[in-house]
């Protein structure tokens, strides 16, 4: 997902959200500085009042005056600027740390290997968080393709059991790298402790909603598809903020729109859900905006329209794990020697016949 990301509300309407990604602009936005600065001053006095309880140990001392610095560089305007070179620090990395001073390019070797071996370690936890790709329960087929830009990303998929139930979910967190994919690892922890209790979806959307609020940097947000599937066909389906999902039914593509905003946007926020019946044969795809924000050599989008037709056509065949593949290929072959520009997650599920 880019920084600014595309939040699909209707078919007649696309409402886009400036949000303030870290390290975009700090020096000038003034909002965003704020925020942050507010922030950290919040963090100070939790770390103050453990320092007061555990003697003051060296290690925190140090945090303690690293935050106090990080305060000096944000009133004097410096915030997000490498002390070297004076460019802006990557803003994954500085979303996730907001203390950093240095851009990768002027890291020292140490600094370079810990980083290195961080993002490996990343890397494999993320891998190990996703389901198996392919289930077959319930009288439903679901397969998935799961492809980050880099070592890490911010998509986020899962799949879960839930008594007679299928829970399947798809998610894009805000931004790109190291940031993205610790929001994405908090969704999957938010879920799964939430499909642990008898919630119906709409609240149990609200309650991921504010737990995302209340416990990310205001930075953070993410756009979410979540539906449970039962035997008998039967989908309850709600989309906060997510790209329309595709209902394959009778040889066309049907676009089934958001039923919210975007997790974290706003702690308030309500959610509906809407419910659709596939019948043997028919297939829903949900994917990330990787897919048809995609761009070929010349430039042009790979666009809902190319997907909707790839879908139909992929549909006819046999098997969720073809129409995943399908799309794969269809998306390489359009991309041609680009190289991918966002995490690409793709979802299939197929009503059994």
């Amino acid at each position: 997902m880019t920084t600014r990301m595309r939040i699909w509300i209707n078919p007649d309407a696309e409402v886009r959200y400036r949000r303030y990604n870290a390290g975009e602009s700090m020096a000038t936005d003034v909002a965003a500085r704020a925020e942050l600065q507010a922030e950290l001053i919040a963090r100070r006095g939790k770390l103050e009042s453990a320092l007061a309880s555990m003697g003051r140990p060296a290690p925190l001392v140090q945090l303690l005056d690293e935050v106090d610095a990080a305060l000096e560089r944000i009133e004097h305007g410096t915030y997000g600027v490498c002390e070297i070179c004076h460019e802006a620090i990557e803003a994954d990395r500085l979303a996730a740390d907001p203390l950093l001073r240095a851009c990768i390019a002027h890291l020292n070797a140490e600094q370079r290997a810990a980083l290195e071996a961080d993002l490996a370690l990343a890397s494999q936890i993320q891998q190990g968080l996703l389901p198996a790709n392919h289930w077959a329960r319930g009288g439903w087929e679901i397969s998935y393709h799961y492809q980050p830009a880099g070592l890490v990303g911010g998509d986020y998929c899962d799949l879960l059991q839930q008594d007679d139930e299928v829970v399947f979910l798809l998610g894009d967190a805000s931004g790109k790298g190291v940031a993205s994919s610790l929001v994405a690892s908090h969704l999957h922890a938010v879920f799964r402790s939430l499909c642990g209790m008898p919630l119906p979806l709409q609240q149990m959307m609200q309650r991921a909603n504010r737990v995302v609020c209340e416990s990310t940097l205001t930075a953070h947000y993410a756009t979410v598809v979540c539906g449970r599937a039962k035997p008998d066909g039967a989908i309850e389906l709600a989309s906060a903020g997510h790209c329309p999902a595709l209902w394959i039914h009778g040889g066309e593509a049907r676009r089934l729109e958001a039923t919210g905003l975007p997790l974290g946007l706003f702690c308030a926020a309500e959610f509906s859900t809407r419910r659709l019946r596939l019948e043997r044969g028919d297939s829903l795809l949900l994917y990330s905006d990787g897919l048809i924000e995609a761009r070929n050599p010349a430039g042009e989008d790979y666009g809902m329209e190319r997907l909707g037709a790839v879908a139909v056509a992929a549909g006819r065949k046999a098997g969720s794990r073809e129409m995943a593949r399908a799309m794969v290929e269809d998306w390489n072959r359009f991309r041609a020697s680009e190289p991918p520009g966002d995490d690409l997650t793709v979802m299939a599920l197929r009503r059994a016949g």
